[in-house]
């Protein structure tokens, strides 16, 4: 199995480190992996002048999956729009054709009093959320700033969808769904725009396919209070690529931190891109305090979803819910009274779980 291992920039390579530590433990337990390395992001441009440079998306594109970290910091804030650290996992998404995100956020018991809504409100929290990565306002055109007849500066941006894309990630929702409790929220802005409109037509059609899915449409407002009032409401959410992005970082706050939660970018064959959700946190990069579980989780989620290794992936969540049921925790997760332990010794806590 090729994996092509991505870390980037800021905490990318402290955190990859960590899950990489965890795969070859697997391998000694007769898994074949074989992990190429490249440079992306930042890394990519001072490496090779372009955030995602030609043998690193050769190399993505011959991988079984993608094990990526994070891209982004300072000192890139001033480059040009093409060649921001940024623009390599944009251009991964559309290169291979990553248009499924899957981002669950679940609550582990022992972080119920993590999170800053009541442990009564997010107590036994499991809910996914798929998001479009390839269509809407991050990719319509027409968009640029332009100088109007006034003289006055504008930006604009385009949020299209075609039926066909809409259809596409309807029906991966509902597949979801019915691995899961057979629930679909279908989030838009159907009231406002007409790209919502023909997004809840789709979606609606599509569901006459899935009779056992129980299917339900959101306004995304309403939607982004629900998730605070009473998330647990929801089973699977399928949305748009600008409300998912919004929508699910809100929902990894339920969990207690986004340094809990991973995610999967899939294509229509199942290959898939795994990274955690949060960012590069240029602000603790290298200083080994960096929570590494998220990307261990992905992880295993690139195990269970692109190389069905399932039985493996099973051992990589059992092995994270024991190390915290160890009470071990990081700085972000650590109660206000107990004490942290770094990026090295949680990856380290993992492997040994794992034994």
């Amino acid at each position: 199995m090729k994996i092509a291992v991505l870390p980037g920039d800021g905490i990318g390579a402290e955190i990859v480190a960590q899950a990489v530590k965890v795969l070859k433990r697997l391998g000694r337990d007769g898994l074949a992996f074989e992990l190429a390395e490249a440079p992306v992001g930042g890394a990519g441009y001072d490496a090779a002048g372009d955030p995602l440079p030609e043998k690193t998306l050769a190399l993505a594109k011959e991988a079984d999956a993608i094990l990526f970290g994070a891209v982004g910091g300072p000192q890139y804030d001033s480059l040009p729009r093409a060649k921001r650290p940024e623009q390599a996992i944009l251009g991964l998404r559309k290169s291979l054709g990553l248009f499924a995100n899957l981002r669950p956020a679940t609550i582990y018991p022992e972080l119920a009093d993590a999170s800053t809504l009541k442990p009564e409100v997010v107590s036994g929290l499991d809910l996914l959320i798929l998001r479009e990565l390839t269509g809407d306002i991050y990719f319509g055109e027409p968009r640029g700033i332009r100088t109007l007849d006034s003289g006055e500066r504008e930006g604009f941006d385009t949020m299209r969808y075609t039926e066909s894309e809409i259809r596409r990630i309807a029906h991966a929702g509902f597949r979801a769904a019915r691995k899961r409790r057979k629930r679909l929220c279908s989030v838009d802005k159907a009231n406002v725009l007409e790209t919502s409109q023909l997004w809840r037509e789709v979606v609606t059609e599509v569901g006459k396919e899935y009779p056992d899915v129980v299917l339900s449409h959101m306004y995304v407002d309403n939607a982004a209070m629900q998730l605070l009032r009473n998330p647990k409401q929801f089973d699977v959410i399928v949305t748009g690529n600008m409300f998912g992005d919004i929508l699910s970082d809100e929902a990894s706050m339920l969990t207690g931190s986004i340094g809990m939660l991973p995610s999967a970018s899939l294509d229509a064959r199942g290959k898939g891109l795994y990274e955690p959700i949060h960012g590069s946190a240029p602000d603790i990069a290298g200083k080994g305090v960096a929570n590494p579980l998220a990307t261990i989780l992905s992880a295993a989620m690139m195990l269970r979803y692109s190389l069905e290794q399932d039985g493996a992936a099973d051992r990589i969540e059992a092995a994270v819910r024991k190390v915290l049921a160890q009470g071990l925790r990081t700085a972000d997760i650590v109660a206000p009274d107990g004490r942290a332990i770094g990026t090295e010794a949680m990856g380290d806590a993992v492997v040994a779980a794992l034994d």
